[in-house]
């Protein structure tokens, strides 16, 4: 067992079919690279149930409440009140994943919006992170980042960071965390890696984003947590610090953000 690093994946899909078959060895594998801490995140709220049951299974696997914006037109009027009851499970500790996608456009942008302001509300009023899916909407997402937080801060993180410099920008100023998936390590991701590169320590988070994009050398492949420690690799060559240092940096930030999450390294220290 890999020993040397403690890493967390901060955002992945332990709930989807791609892990159904395997998921007790994914999670044991994950264990084996040096991920102590998974936070598997919620699309659909009706499917929240399951996905607490599935947190419930492995100490090391939390899960957050929210409606993915692919999803925001079979899901539009969840109320923020029941995001905030949910929340209230020991093992939810976060908010979405919710945002704008105009990539896909799988549902009216004004739905994906509204469905995002109520998430927000629910971040605001729990103090859990929500986590923020944006896609091709940067100008909208910077916009009503700027709105609802001039009604009062709420924690956030961008998830799955591959949106231009001014987003990048406009969430730190606001006080928010800059997530990186395995995009980063992509060849043609030069221009991802600078906006990386001006990111402060203190707010990077890394994350697979699993099943999808897998770090080098395995894209094109089913992704899975274990692999959160090559885009930690790449993104410590990119910050100009060893893996060791990354991985305690971006693991501090984790717990900082997701303040309900204990840390087990406390618990290992204590004992």
């Amino acid at each position: 067992m890999t020993q040397d690093i403690f890493l967390v994946d901060s955002h992945c899909h332990l709930d989807f079919p791609d892990f159904a078959e395997e998921r007790d060895a994914i999670v044991a594998r994950a264990a084996e690279t040096g991920v102590g801490t998974m936070v598997t995140i919620s699309t659909r709220v009706e499917r929240i149930e399951s996905l607490i049951a599935l947190a419930e299974t492995y100490p090391q696997v939390y899960a957050t409440v929210g409606t993915h914006p692919q999803n925001a037109g079979e899901e539009p009027d969840v109320p923020t009140s029941d995001l905030v009851r949910w929340s209230a499970a020991e093992k939810i500790v976060g908010i979405g994943e919710a945002g704008l996608d105009y990539f896909y456009d799988k549902a009216p942008r004004d739905t994906q919006a509204a469905v995002f302001r109520r998430h927000i509300a629910a971040a605001r009023e729990t103090g859990l992170p929500l986590v923020i899916h944006a896609r091709d909407a940067d100008d909208d997402m910077r916009q009503i980042l700027e709105e609802e937080t001039g009604k009062g801060a709420f924690p956030f993180v961008l998830h799955c960071f591959s949106s231009g410099p001014a987003l990048a920008e406009t969430g730190l100023a606001l006080g928010g965390f800059v997530s990186f998936s395995g995009i980063l390590t992509f060849k043609k991701s030069d221009a991802l890696r600078e906006i990386a590169a001006a990111v402060p320590l203190d707010r990077l988070l890394v994350e697979t984003d699993a099943p999808y994009l897998a770090p080098m050398p395995f894209r094109g492949k089913r992704n899975e947590p274990a692999y959160v420690r090559h885009t930690a690799e790449v993104l410590a060559g990119v910050k100009g610090v060893d893996l060791a240092a990354l991985a305690t940096v971006t693991s501090d930030n984790f717990f900082r953000l997701f303040s309900k999450v204990p840390d087990p390294r406390r618990r290992k220290d204590a004992a």
